[in-house]
């Protein structure tokens, strides 16, 4: 199979912010203080390798469905749809919310582009669907780390 312009397209956008996040995730990793920094420090770490291989699963189906994958600085800079993350140290707190407020970003892009992906490529949306399970179960893990017993876990809008 060839991936149209659009599938193609949509990729470029799923690896674009993947990789960004994967910057973002290291970045963090580094400078977060405070507390429960060891475990944050560590999770942070775990989700780089799970979002570096998500990346490159993705820019290697490009390459099986003969697109191009670019993963170049400026292309990442100029394409990606994550805020950048800010510089200097950051609390453990601030980190937790800036980080999954961008895996959440990064899901969401996913979704955006499910789908058109499905429609031409239902592989291709499984590897969407697996990367956003584990995305999601990263941003349940991290947001543990300051969230209190007495806090709700759902929308109260929604029940």
């Amino acid at each position: 199979m060839k991936a149209s312009q659009q599938l193609a397209d949509n990729l470029q956008i799923v690896l674009t912010d993947l990789i960004e996040l994967q910057l973002q995730g290291k970045q963090a990793h580094w400078n977060i203080v405070g507390p429960n920094f060891r475990d944050l420090h560590l999770q942070l770490d775990e989700l780089v390798v799970a979002t570096r291989q998500f990346a490159d699963d993705t820019a290697e189906r490009m390459r099986a469905l003969h697109a191009l994958p670019d993963g170049r600085s400026a292309t990442i800079a100029k394409g990606t749809r994550l805020e950048e993350f800010p510089g200097g140290l950051v609390t453990t707190k601030n980190a937790v919310k800036l980080i999954t407020d961008r895996v959440e970003r990064a899901v969401q892009t996913m979704r955006d582009v499910h789908d058109e992906v499905d429609e031409e490529d239902p592989t291709t949306a499984d590897l969407l669907h697996e990367f956003i399970a584990r995305l999601e179960q990263f941003v349940w893990m991290i947001n543990a780390e300051i969230m209190n017993a007495g806090a709700a876990v759902t929308d109260p809008d929604e029940a």
